[in-house]
């Protein structure tokens, strides 16, 4: 018999959620400063000023552009710079409070830190995009300039300006996201499904069961009945 296609489009939907946001989850009970690599983690001395970093992880993916020095540019949603222009208050490591509340009011910034704080313990791919845009590949000094022009307070978009956004124009000159393109076909497969509803109910109830309600762990449960107005 065939498997009803509902619950396996619903759990896809809930993954791509949760991949397109970028989040670096806490821990459950964590003071919300979660501990950095040491210092030297990773050996930079691959990495060329204007290469694009990606870290991937379980369900989602972070992209940044490498400005030499340890120091990589890339985009975070955060609640902060709407508040405030102190750097130093900004700076510090955005928390899933920061974050959460900067998906939902679509604000972000542009920041440069450390390739520890950035990588944030993962494995780092350089350069993994050019291959799929190999007539496109600007100059390594082009691609850096255009990421520190961009660093500062910025609009935030799950769908149109997030980090993979970021990371494709200033590299290769257009902003992209994949991650966004193919989260966009899932939920046309799921609308077309004359049985979308049960996939949205499957949807919420999954988010719930399996994620729990803690503060590190609601955001697909807070995004979802966002999703259509934050995508504007």
């Amino acid at each position: 018999t065939m498997k009803n296609p509902v619950p396996q489009a619903a759990s896809l939907l809930l993954e791509k959620l949760l991949l397109l946001v970028h989040v670096r989850p806490l821990p459950a009970g964590s003071s919300g400063e979660p501990p950095a690599a040491a210092p030297g983690y990773y050996d930079t001395s691959c990495f060329k000023r204007g290469d694009l970093l990606e870290v991937p992880r379980t369900l989602f993916i972070h992209f940044g552009i490498y400005l030499g020095e340890n120091r990589v540019a890339h985009l975070m949603p955060d609640i902060l710079p709407a508040f405030t222009g102190d750097r130093r208050q900004i700076q510090q490591v955005v928390t899933n409070k920061r974050l959460i509340l900067g998906v939902i009011t679509k604000t972000a910034s542009i920041r440069v830190d450390t390739v520890e704080d950035f990588a944030y313990g993962g494995s780092i791919l350089v350069n993994h995009m050019d291959r799929l845009f190999e007539d496109q590949v600007l100059g390594s000094e082009e691609a850096a300039r255009r990421a520190e022009k961009l660093v500062g307070a910025t609009a935030y978009s799950l769908l149109w300006n997030n980090c993979e956004h970021f990371v494709t124009y200033c590299r290769y000159g257009a902003r992209v996201s994949l991650h966004a393109e193919r989260f966009c076909e899932t939920v046309k497969m799921i609308i077309r499904d004359q049985r979308s509803v049960l996939a949205s109910v499957l949807v919420g109830l999954a988010s719930i069961v399996c994620l729990g309600l803690a503060p590190c762990t609601t955001l697909p449960t807070i995004f979802i009945p966002f999703f259509l107005w934050m995508a504007g």
